[in-house]
């Protein structure tokens, strides 16, 4: 497959780490690399000609949204997502299943809280072999996600890395009723695989391994998985409900993927969590953190702390975020600046604290590359 290809340059001698490189049709990816989630298109608070200049290298679309609206025959004729949003670099899309089940179950953090479960479960009609039957945010109106619909959404799309359809089960749940969520997953991903076959179009479907933290399911589903011919691996479902069942479920299931393949951790990526996930052999991982943090009056330094703008002791801080920081924001404006933005409630506060924190987000995966060069990781 001449359009998509992964090539390990280096693996580290102190931790499983390893520098590699995605080559996709829309340019390379390496790796390991933090993925910006740009949900309905764009980064939040940012427009794509700002990201493009950042330098982030692959970007998190999400299917359900961007069906919902515009719809997917808007944006494929307006000659794909690449066109549509103006980025000429890798984009990788979701099949739309986690959004679905979220519906149903609540958010995982919300959840785990055992709060907001079933919260919007009237908007999930029916969950059958066939798919989703759900009503849409905007209009009430029925739409079916099936892993048929979801691959050919996608097609539309036209994104360099698609995911097939999966269902995504709430951390408490039943033993019997996990493993059977597995087993239609592993259907409805197999499904997703032969729709996908039937015109690649230049794009890679990675397969999403689930399981929850029963680490008998991640061994099966690794197993079941690998035995179909996929293009990369994502890792989601319910990967714990802290840090240490996370790294104690990715140190079972790493190991047991295709060692010659690219693997994505699926919704993970702040700061204390990627120094775990690096050093455990992940390539990539997407998250909406930085631009969340942000919008919060939260920007990333190098200590590994985060600067609180609301602070009241920032407002004669005038000061960039960060001496050595060469992003556009510290290069032009003071802290006392963006705190006064917040407080005035002008959006362009938003705006120059995202830019720092995705600037700084590239930067660190440099960073991190770098010390796996040199076996310092």
């Amino acid at each position: 497959m001449s359009y998509f290809s992964f090539e390990v340059l280096h693996a580290s001698k102190k931790s499983q780490a390893r520098v590699g490189r995605i080559h996709t049709p829309h340019g390379i990816i390496d790796t390991p690399n933090f993925v910006a989630v740009g949900t309905n298109g764009t980064l939040k608070a940012l427009d794509n000609v700002q990201v493009n200049k950042l330098g982030l290298q692959l970007m998190f679309c999400n299917t359900y949204h961007l069906l919902v609206h515009p719809g997917t025959d808007v944006i494929k004729s307006a000659g794909g997502l690449h066109t549509y949003i103006n980025r000429p670099y890798p984009i990788i899309t979701d099949s739309g299943g986690f959004q679905v089940f979220s519906l149903a179950y609540g958010t995982v953090k919300e959840e785990l809280k055992s709060k907001g479960l079933n919260r919007h479960a009237e908007a999930v009609i029916k969950i059958s072999e066939e798919g989703v039957l759900f009503r849409s945010y905007r209009d009430g109106s029925p739409i079916l996600l099936t892993p048929e619909s979801s691959i050919q959404a996608q097609k539309a799309l036209g994104a360099d890395i698609i995911i097939p359809f999966d269902e995504l089960p709430p951390y408490h749940i039943d033993p019997k009723k996990l493993k059977q969520s597995l087993d239609r997953t592993h259907r409805w991903e197999e499904r997703s695989l032969m729709e996908h076959r039937k015109d690649p179009q230049q794009q890679a479907i990675y397969a999403v391994v689930h399981g929850g933290i029963d680490k008998a399911l991640r061994t099966l589903s690794c197993q079941v998985l690998s035995n179909l011919p996929f293009d990369g691996y994502a890792i989601g479902g319910s990967v714990g409900k802290n840090r240490q069942e996370m790294v104690e479920m990715l140190a079972h299931t790493v190991p047991q993927l295709p060692k010659n393949l690219p693997n994505h951790l699926l919704g993970i990526a702040d700061l204390p969590s990627i120094d775990e996930i690096v050093k455990l052999g992940i390539d990539t991982f997407d998250s909406s953190y930085p631009t969340r943090s942000a919008r919060h009056g939260s920007v990333f330094v190098s200590n590994g702390q985060q600067l609180k703008l609301l602070q009241t002791k920032y407002k004669d801080f005038h000061e960039p975020i960060e001496r050595t920081c060469e992003c556009y924001t510290c290069l032009n404006y003071t802290v006392s600046y963006i705190h006064h933005l917040y407080k005035a409630k002008e959006l362009a506060g938003l705006t120059l604290a995202t830019l720092h924190n995705v600037h700084f987000m590239v930067q660190l995966m440099k960073n991190y590359q770098e010390a796996i060069l040199n076996d310092e990781l």
